[in-house]
């Protein structure tokens, strides 16, 4: 089952993946097994596909390195969710396919709390109960579905959102 990494407020990119690490650096097969290198050692030997990121405020900020989130994708990340994110680094997310959330959830859930994520409908299970999270946009559940913003155009000649012609 899914579990919880928890972090704290102003995670950047440099926490995500530090520049050093970058694929073109460490190299494309292996640079996401440096994810949180410094503040989480642990993390990408440890981390499950489907396992959920909670984070603080201003989550991403810094550069706009489409590197970090790439690094989260690689790791089948299940989604994060912070109270608030940096506009760049949360649209670097969504155009990899990586669900964000912008909801608080710092006092409620701890590290390695098990849960579940329906992406589609927002709704977080956990042993205490659920949590309706804002539900994605259609438009977002459509290129979700199909893995990334660009997995969707490169289907369907068009971006999500906009009429089939």
């Amino acid at each position: 089952m899914p579990r919880i990494w928890k972090f704290g407020d102003s995670v950047n990119t440099d926490d995500i993946l530090p520049g050093k690490f970058a694929p073109f650096m460490a190299g494309e097969d292996v640079f996401q097994s440096f994810a949180f290198h410094y503040i989480r050692p642990e993390f990408a030997a440890q981390v499950q596909p489907g396992d959920v990121l909670i984070g603080g405020r201003n989550w991403g900020l810094g550069s706009s390195r489409e590197y970090a989130p790439a690094a989260l994708k690689k790791l089948q990340i299940g989604g994060i969710v912070a109270p608030s994110f940096a506009r760049i680094h949360y649209r670097n997310l969504l155009n990899l396919g990586i669900p964000a959330f912008e909801f608080d959830l710092t006092g409620l859930l701890n590290d390695g709390d098990e849960v579940s994520l329906d992406v589609n409908s927002g709704v977080l299970t956990y042993a205490g109960g659920t949590v309706q999270l804002p539900p994605p946009p259609e438009f977002l559940r459509e290129a979700l579905a199909e893995g990334s913003i660009l997995a969707f155009f490169k289907k369907h000649g068009r971006f999500p959102g906009e009429p089939a012609s």
